[in-house]
């Protein structure tokens, strides 16, 4: 905004030359808002997450590459190279995160508030092809005994390493030099997944509906078969020997004398229970009479 006013040149009416820029004269910083701390030594910048972090404040992810309204201080100096503090909010929570440079290493350290996610490793562990660092390169230049040394070296890793190509490249010609068979194969294995994928899906869905469940089944195992089939969900005594015992009960009910039969709890349940008292008591007061 303050560059837009300079480049329309603007002045206002009771504007003096004498006072001296415009700025000057308004009393503003050319910043604006971004200088208001500048007295302090402070810069309001634009600052972009160099890696991806997790916040202590509330323990979220923030991404590389996200963008905050960062306070920007000088802390100290690497030989004749400045080295910057940012101080920065969470925009997910309250927390406070600070971040300096580390002009030695070429690297963002975190000071407080957050931690870094750690997406580093050592190249020469997984074969990767390390550049040479400063030092070495510029031994290359100066001494020739060390370049040559280190042509040499090259030479030896470049045979030990033709082994491994040769039979990566073999490899990779016997399975995609015909993409398109490849391709074809690839589909039909995926094909087939799906249609098992979606049988079984049918079979869970007709299972949970059978049984009024709604909870999400795990694979079938052997060890499930097995114990499965020993289980037996059946009652102790059958329906026969329940009806026999409720018959001994009536019959043990009855020999009680009348006035004491009103007032035995008999636990009758079935139709056929309720019938044989009601033939039981006609009887005895039939006998009575």
């Amino acid at each position: 905004m303050g560059e837009r006013k300079g480049t329309n040149k603007y002045y206002p009416p009771d504007y003096n030359p004498a006072v001296g820029g415009l700025n000057k004269f308004l009393g503003t910083h050319a910043l604006r808002e971004r200088a208001r701390k500048l007295h302090m030594g402070i810069l309001i910048i634009r600052f972009e997450m160099p890696f991806n972090i997790w916040c202590e404040g509330c323990g979220n992810h923030i991404g590389m590459g996200v963008r905050y309204n960062a306070e920007k201080k000088k802390i100290g100096m690497y030989y004749t190279t400045p080295v910057y503090q940012f101080r920065m909010k969470c925009h997910l929570c309250d927390n406070h995160f600070e971040i300096k440079t580390d002009p030695g290493n070429l690297e963002y350290v975190i000071v407080s508030g957050a931690r870094r996610q750690e997406n580093r490793w050592d190249p020469t562990e997984n074969g990767q092809v390390v550049p040479d660092d400063k030092e070495t390169v510029k031994r290359l230049f100066d001494d020739a005994m060390f370049k040559l040394e280190h042509n040499t070296s090259d030479k030896q890793k470049s045979k030990k390493a033709s082994a491994v190509i040769d039979r990566l490249m073999l490899r990779n010609n016997s399975k995609w030099k015909d993409d398109f068979t490849a391709n074809c194969e690839l589909r039909a294995q995926l094909r087939l997944k799906k249609k098992e994928l979606k049988a079984k899906e049918k079979k869970d869905n007709a299972l949970l509906k059978k049984s009024s469940l709604s909870i999400s089944l795990l694979p079938e195992h052997e060890d499930d078969v097995k114990l499965a089939s020993l289980l037996k969900f059946q009652s102790s005594t059958s329906a026969k020997e329940k009806s026999i015992e409720a018959k001994k009960k009536i019959q043990t009910t009855l020999a009680a004398p009348k006035s004491s039969l009103k007032k035995v709890s008999l636990g009758i349940k079935t139709h056929s229970q309720v019938s044989l008292v009601a033939t039981a008591y006609d009887s005895s007061s039939s006998s009575e009479t």
